[in-house]
């Protein structure tokens, strides 16, 4: 009888961590599904805006940069104080989303999630008048790669990677000092550091964070809470890969 019942408590506890791991894996898959959809938004968006502020008919030109003939809309958007607009707006959707979204509908966090979105890809438009369409394709490869490995690791891992974390999120506040002193020297030297020090620093947080994500699944959520941890989990290695995507740009690009 005792024996019976080891067996029957053995095969609970087994279909519970079989639906448990069962509902882990739909709130990962719905976590990289939200990034993928995000990262197609953010890439249509620039080069569609891209496409639309340049021109091959010297009558619409307004002006010229790296030998590309701007529109009137390339010169709004790249060359007047608006594009200070498109580059600060995205800031102000994400702090919006983290201190708000307890009190938001699902619905409305993914509007704010897809929003955002696509003001990244509006102040991305830009990196198409610097490199080349076809650098631009094979560094977002690179990163894809390197994204996956890397997420990869932060799921299977059994090592804590939450020390880490913390000094690597130290690291981008690093990044962002460094980056505004930049702004009034200019040199390339300095952004170069600045560029070899984020893709380590991202590489590391796209493990931390796929890892903090996975922790953050407790199989009695409701489906409003799952969806609003998966819209969070999403930004947080959508901006992991649009920040090492970035700087492997810098380093690996060509340049018109």
């Amino acid at each position: 009888m005792a024996d019976f019942d080891s067996k029957r408590l053995y095969r609970a506890q087994t279909d519970v961590a079989g639906a448990i791991d069962a509902g882990l894996r739909a709130y990962m898959l719905r976590v990289y599904n939200y990034m993928f959809l995000a990262l197609i938004v953010t890439g249509l968006t620039a080069y569609g805006v891209f496409s639309a502020s340049i021109t091959t008919d010297p009558a619409q030109a307004v002006v010229t940069f790296r030998g590309v003939m701007l529109t009137q809309l390339g010169v709004t958007l790249f060359a007047t104080p608006l594009k200070w607009v498109f580059f600060l707006a995205p800031l102000a959707v994400v702090l919006f989303i983290n201190f708000r979204l307890n009190r938001m509908s699902l619905g409305g966090a993914q509007a704010l999630f897809w929003l955002f979105s696509g003001l990244i890809g509006i102040s991305l438009a830009t990196i198409f008048l610097v490199y080349t369409t076809a650098s631009v394709a094979q560094v977002f490869f690179i990163t894809a790669a390197a994204f996956g490995g890397l997420s990869l690791y932060g799921y299977t891992t059994k090592s804590d990677l939450s020390a880490m974390g913390s000094f690597l999120i130290m690291g981008v506040w690093g990044l962002l000092i460094a980056s505004v002193v930049n702004i009034f020297f200019h040199s390339p030297m300095i952004m170069w550091v600045i560029s070899m020090a984020g893709v380590g620093i991202f590489a590391g947080l796209t493990a931390y964070d796929t890892q903090k994500i996975k922790e953050m699944y407790y199989e009695g959520d409701g489906d409003v809470i799952a969806g609003k941890k998966a819209i969070m989990g999403a930004l947080a290695l959508y901006l992991d890969f649009i920040n090492m995507f970035q700087y492997l740009l810098y380093l690996l690009g060509n340049r018109r």
